[in-house]
């Protein structure tokens, strides 16, 4: 068991792994996105928290996340900041009869051992931009090590599903939506692709926080635009939003 910083826990959530979750929000980042929801994750507090503690109150809800067809999803921040607290609690929710899910920018995809990987029954891996300019503007930081990730991920026949967060003037360019939907369209084991439309909600933490909001006057995107940006996924033999029978299977099966 080891030791780590835990931002919040949600408990409840549908929209961070198949079925209910009980999402473990890690504290610590190293991207600064634009339009990142909790900017309040991005420093590691002062406090630790102790994961055999933590697993231990997950079991309290092992049955209720069972019955909810769920699991434990390890979200951030960014969870592979604290790769040997995120294993821990990944394989220690294995062990209580969990799925398992990680949710990450795969920037520091390099920390997360192959044993971290072995416990994590599903990734959901953000490639916030294909053009490397925009991801870089957009994060901070380069596109090239999330791709790495992804390309090892499917190698090792990791399940996934991709997330793109769509941005009217930053990552709506044809392009780079192409580029993307391209690049998925390569992996292994790509069960969904999810295209999340930008929105405002955590604009607020950035003003309490007195950090500029870049995106102040951008508005979301419209119902158009993200009709338009799915098809092209789908242009990719790729599905969106919707999940079907594991790819990996289906490749099982065929060999």
């Amino acid at each position: 068991m080891s030791e780590g910083y835990v931002h919040s826990i949600e408990i409840g959530s549908f929209i961070d792994g198949p079925g209910l979750r009980f999402v473990v929000f890690l504290a610590g980042c190293p991207l600064r996105c634009q339009y990142c929801h909790n900017p309040d994750t991005w420093q590691l507090p002062a406090e630790r928290t102790d994961s055999a503690a933590l697993l231990k109150r997950i079991s309290g809800s092992a049955i209720f996340l069972g019955t909810g067809r769920g699991g434990v999803t390890v979200s951030g921040g960014e969870p592979l900041m604290q790769p040997r607290f995120a294993q821990d609690l990944l394989e220690g929710s294995r062990k209580l009869g969990l799925h398992t899910a990680l949710d990450t920018s795969g920037f520091l995809g390099d920390r997360a051992s192959d044993e971290l990987l072995d416990a994590t029954d599903l990734v959901l891996l953000d490639i916030k931009s294909f053009d490397e300019a925009t991801y870089r503007v957009l994060t901070g930081v380069n596109i090239a090590p999330t791709l790495r990730f992804a390309e090892r991920l499917s190698a090792r026949g990791n399940l996934m599903w991709i997330r793109f967060v769509l941005v009217p003037g930053l990552t709506d360019d044809v392009e780079n939506v192409e580029g993307v939907a391209h690049f998925v369209s390569t992996l292994s084991c790509v069960e969904r692709v999810e295209v999340l439309p930008f929105h405002q909600m955590g604009q607020h933490k950035w003003e309490e926080l007195g950090i500029p909001y870049q995106l102040a006057d951008t508005e979301s995107p419209t119902p158009e635009m993200v009709e338009r940006v799915k098809s092209v996924f789908r242009k990719h033999g790729l599905e969106v939003d919707v999940t079907r029978v594991d790819p990996c299977e289906r490749t099982k099966e065929a060999g």
